[in-house]
């Protein structure tokens, strides 16, 4: 089982090659063209700390850096969500907040259809706000499953590493 040194560091790794795959795709067909210089570095940017946050998302289930990472930004967000008066969004996310705490650790975190649920916003919400894009968010979902994925690969889970046995939750 990684730290979460350990995690940022898989991460990192696994978004090079992720990164690498992306710019042949862009590269074939040119699509980067269409990019200003500031979205050029914004979009690779932004990919990353995606991928790092979701890198660290399967621990939120146990006191840990990345539990504390994400509970900071979802209690700025529901303040902020009060502030403005959208009490059903804040609710909502309250109800999303309070549902690691209810499994085990390396429970239902540490599963393939959780690295595929839980980013799925990224996925759905353009197709529902912006349907003219409707793959607008296939990048950030890729980042955040390859960050997840990640995770689960340096906790032995995907692969037995030596010296580790095969984790619960699969």
């Amino acid at each position: 089982m990684a730290g979460y040194r350990g995690h940022l560091a898989g991460a990192t790794v696994f978004f090079g090659l992720y990164l690498a795959a992306l710019a042949l795709v862009f590269s074939v067909d040119q699509a980067y063209r269409q990019l200003s210089d500031v979205e050029l570095v914004a979009y690779p940017a932004a990919l990353f700390g995606l991928c790092l946050m979701f890198g660290l998302w399967p621990d939120v289930d146990t006191n840990s850096k990345g539990q504390n990472l994400f509970y900071l930004l979802f209690f700025v967000v529901d303040v902020v969500l009060i502030a403005t008066r959208q009490f059903q969004e804040a609710a909502y996310l309250g109800l999303f907040c309070i549902l690691p705490a209810l499994g085990k650790h390396r429970g239902w975190t540490h599963t393939y259809w959780a690295m595929l649920l839980i980013p799925s916003p990224f996925l759905v919400l353009p197709y529902v706000l912006r349907p003219e894009q409707p793959l607008a968010g296939l990048p950030f979902y890729g980042a955040a499953v390859v960050g997840y994925f990640s995770h689960l690969v340096m906790d032995g889970l995907v692969v037995r590493l030596p010296g580790r046995r095969r984790g619960a939750g699969w």
